[in-house]
């Protein structure tokens, strides 16, 4: 994608997304600085700084001349590649200009709000405290969802689901969403029925949180992350944030459970892994960026469920765990590989095992599509929470909203429509390892001997360095040969808890 002097229009979108990506660096790290050492009476503010710097780049973004260079560069000789990225212009126009700037603005001040409100109300078991923040930022996400639907021509929710997901429609997430509640459960059943036959040893704790970040950052080593190009902290949500050129990740201890933040750091690595891997000759451009956020969670995935879980990480992990916190028998490999896929239904997503985890994302997405397309309201919430965790995976969050629907800061941030990837990238991360372990038949004797670049080698060159040069279907279809197919997953599934 080197400049063509034949080329004037395509050159001169290239600088723009260049230096709009420039000036997003730095909204990213504020906003990551927000949620892990901003003091508290910065609130307000970051906030307006925030919502300034999304004002302006999205005028940046809807600037009038780009439209005639869109529509001249098409004309223009350009290679795939370029073509490619004009590609993804063209979407990203659009997307912006089916939003007013005003309305951007808004809701970044009512997002800034809520989410330091949630950080707050959260422990608190607040609910009715965080309504009056949450309510505007559903009203401002249902105009944008409007907004947007109108100019693609789909529905509400289906709008926000494509910020996420292109292409994807709630349509489809319901027949996968279906077919997963049609087997899942027994097998869950099945495994717990295995599982209580086998007696689990418990790590003995406590576990001191700066041990807890030694073994985060060795782990983090051992999965090849580049500290030069990035760094670990403490936030109340485990997130990643920051640019490919500096990636900042988070996560949370409590010292009585170290899997808890260290799985939590493992997901967040692979996050990280595609970030820091995304090709520098596209940097700042939308051909050089993540090709969806399903694909996104799939990189997490890969690395948490698929990668962590194995025996032999298992193997790998023992030492390291005895060196942080002291030999135990709880950290010998047999036992730790029980624990590592331990089935037991919980109230916290972000902790859930890897069969549990589907019913949280389907309770929420069963919530946020009608509440986005105004069949509910947000004060419906907690009682649409308490009978879905009933039904799905018989839990009582009566009464208990911190644990319950205030768990997460998704929508508190406005994120309608992401929460669907999550089990989407379940999918797409169970038919990567299918073709991994095609090529790898020995994959977990590698992984227990630390050779791990195998697995890295793949995701490279099939996912990280094509970034968004094919859209989504083709990417899945040129790295494993077939398009997604959920049956990948239900296979991996079965032979690791049943086999």
């Amino acid at each position: 994608m080197e400049p063509d002097s034949r080329t004037p229009c395509y050159d001169a979108l290239v600088r723009s997304f260049a230096r709009r990506h420039r000036l997003d660096h730095l909204l990213q790290i504020a906003l990551w600085d927000r949620a892990a050492l901003m003091p508290r009476k910065g609130a307000e503010a970051r906030a307006a700084a925030v919502a300034e710097m999304q004002a302006w780049l999205h005028r940046l973004a809807t600037d009038p001349q780009l439209q005639g260079w869109l529509e001249r560069a098409d004309e223009e000789p350009l290679d795939d590649a370029a073509r490619a990225n004009l590609r993804e212009m063209e979407r990203a126009w659009r997307r912006a200009n089916a939003l007013p700037e005003a309305l951007v603005e808004a809701t970044s001040l009512a997002t800034s709000r809520c989410e330091q409100g949630w950080e707050r109300q959260r422990p608190a078991n607040d609910w009715a405290g965080f309504l009056e923040n949450f309510r505007e930022v559903v009203r401002l996400r249902r105009e944008a969802a409007h907004r947007l639907a109108d100019e693609a021509g789909v529905g509400p929710y289906d709008a926000l689901l494509d910020l996420f997901e292109p292409g994807l429609r709630a349509a489809e997430v319901d027949r996968l969403f279906a077919d997963l509640q049609r087997w899942l459960p027994p097998l869950v059943q099945k495994t717990r029925e295995r599982q209580v036959r086998r007696e689990v040893e418990l790590p003995k704790g406590p576990f001191p949180k700066e041990r807890q970040r030694a073994l985060s950052h060795r782990v983090m080593a051992l999965l090849g992350f580049d500290f030069e190009a990035g760094r670990l902290d403490e936030s109340a949500h485990p997130f990643s944030g920051g640019v490919p050129e500096d990636t900042r990740l988070t996560t949370r201890y409590r010292d009585d459970d170290f899997l808890q933040s260290l799985m939590a750091t493992i997901h967040e690595t692979g996050h990280a892994r595609y970030e820091q891997n995304l090709p520098r000759a596209w940097l700042g451009q939308p051909i050089g960026a993540p090709r969806s956020m399903a694909i996104h969670e799939s990189q997490s995935l890969s690395f948490e469920m698929q990668l962590a879980r194995t025996r032999g990480f298992a193997e790998l992990l023992a030492p390291c765990l005895g060196e942080a916190f002291g030999a135990q028998p709880a950290f010998e490999p047999d036992n730790l590989h029980r624990l590592l896929i331990r089935v037991q239904p919980g109230l916290i997503r972000v902790d859930a095992d890897e069969l549990t985890y589907p019913a949280h994302v389907i309770l929420r997405y069963g919530i946020e599509r009608p509440l986005i397309e105004g069949s509910i309201e947000a004060d419906d919430i907690p009682e649409l929470w308490d009978e879905g965790l009933a039904r799905l995976l018989g839990i009582d969050t009566r009464g208990n909203f911190r644990d319950g629907c205030l768990q997460d800061v998704h929508w508190s941030e406005g994120l309608f429509g992401y929460f669907p990837c999550y089990t989407i990238g379940a999918l797409y991360a169970a038919q990567w390892f299918a073709a991994i372990r095609v090529r790898d038949p020995h994959l977990d004797r590698d992984v227990a001997a630390g050779r791990l670049d195998g697995v890295f080698e793949w995701l490279n060159a099939h996912v990280w360095s094509q970034a968004s040069r094919l859209p989504t279907t083709e990417l899945t279809l040129s790295a494993t040969g077939s398009v997604l197919d959920a049956a990948h997953l239900r296979r991996h599934l079965e032979a690791r808890y049943l086999g």
